[in-house]
């Protein structure tokens, strides 16, 4: 299918310094027989040099290239007619802001193949920086338990170099003997908050164990839906039924939002699905939370306390319990929220490096070979100016862009 790629400089403001394969993972792939040229950056995480010391060739232009990779949204003024590319679009599920984008990709005939709608043939999907977000989310949620309660200043994740600085920050800072965490979900994102978590010194508990208070040192436990949730008709928690349609059912989170101190929130909430913490929760007299990192950060959603997403360089702020306004981090009657919503980018080598794995070994093979899986068809959202067939639905959404 592809034989020459491109590695695109990201142009999307602020600027992302992650890439979708690494110097090493370019060099390897170019040992494999692809022909691979990287756009000069001076934003990417790793540098033009390194890409050089792979014997990987930089350059300022991609136009000979038959598919350009990117990570985030290519601005308009890059994309190249009739050209493949390859980036998280977030259009399938019609999000506004990026209806022009859909619509110059058909005008100019763009081939556009989405990360996300990547799978297998279980429909699993095969690209995420999901992890990463748990890692960070679960790193800045002690900054909002500093921020709060005083002690050592932690170094921001993206001011270290990697992963490794990061886990030394964490893993000096002083753990109060009875610090609880509560944890939301357990899949890709909350995996990655419990890497961290469990590096820092923390021990897991069993969500029993959790709320009878039977356990010694910094804690966590990590809650599923049936953790969280109950049936409104008192019936057993179903739950295949309640992934399928989880109205008809309450949280009954409450009781480990007055035994934890922190709250990661790591879980998917589907907007049909009640909320798991409300203002009235806020507002109970035996709350022990003092911070809630929301990684999933829907705003408006199951948290009432995320009334925005934040951002890296001002990742924290407060929630008055009282009034349910934001206020000053620190402010009594308050807890400190953390709602970033691009955490991967904070340790941009890492969850470059993880991500550049996956794609070298699970779907580069299907883009420079015969796609028996048929992995990049499902994946494919236009191609000749035209909407594929499993996309469709977009077309009134791309018409208004």
């Amino acid at each position: 299918m592809y034989k020459k790629i491109g590695i695109i400089r990201e142009g999307k403001q602020p600027a992302d310094r992650r890439t979708p394969l690494t110097p090493k993972q370019c060099h390897e792939a170019m040992l494999a027989g692809t022909d691979i040229a990287v756009q000069r950056s001076d934003v990417r995480a790793y540098t033009d040099a390194e890409y050089v010391a792979q014997d990987v060739r930089v350059t300022n232009d991609l136009t000979d290239r038959d598919l350009i990779l990117g990570v985030k949204e290519v601005p308009l003024d890059m994309l190249m007619a009739e050209k493949a590319y390859m980036f998280f679009s977030h259009t399938i599920k019609e999000q506004p802001h990026n209806a022009k984008l859909l619509r110059t990709v058909l005008d100019r005939r763009i081939t556009l193949i989405d990360y996300e709608k990547l799978t297998d043939n279980h429909g699993t999907r095969v690209l995420a920086f999901g992890k990463w977000a748990g890692v960070v989310g679960a790193y800045n949620a002690m900054r909002a338990w500093q921020a709060t309660m005083g002690g050592p200043v932690l170094m921001p994740a993206n001011a270290c170099h990697d992963r490794t600085e990061m886990d030394r920050e964490l893993a000096d800072f002083p753990l109060p003997d009875d610090l609880r965490i509560v944890l939301t979900g357990t899949g890709r994102v909350g995996h990655g908050a419990m890497e961290t978590l469990d590096r820092a010194g923390f021990t897991k508990v069993e969500p029993d164990a959790f709320l009878n208070g039977k356990h010694e040192g910094p804690v966590y436990t990590a809650l599923d839906s049936e953790d969280i949730y109950r049936r409104d008709d008192g019936k057993p928690f179903d739950r295949d039924a309640f992934h399928k349609d989880p109205t008809g059912h309450h949280s009954v989170f409450l009781p480990y939002a007055r035994k934890a101190h922190i709250y990661i929130a790591c879980h998917f909430w589907d907007a049909r699905a009640p909320k798991i913490l409300t203002a009235e929760n806020l507002r109970d007299k035996e709350l022990a939370l003092r911070a809630v990192a929301d990684i999933s950060c829907d705003i408006g959603g199951p948290i009432d306390s995320t009334l925005r997403a934040s951002t890296i360089d001002e990742p924290l702020f407060g929630y008055d319990i009282v009034t349910g306004t934001e206020c000053a981090v620190g402010r009594s009657g308050s807890i400190t929220v953390m709602a970033v919503d691009n955490l991967p980018c904070e340790l941009p080598r890492d969850s470059s490096k993880s991500f550049g794995r996956d794609l070298l070994e699970r779907v580069l093979p299907n883009l420079t070979g015969t796609d028996a899986e048929g992995m990049i068809q499902r994946a494919t959202i236009a191609t000749g100016g035209k909407l594929t067939e499993g996309y469709a639905y977009l077309a009134e959404y791309a018409a208004h862009g």
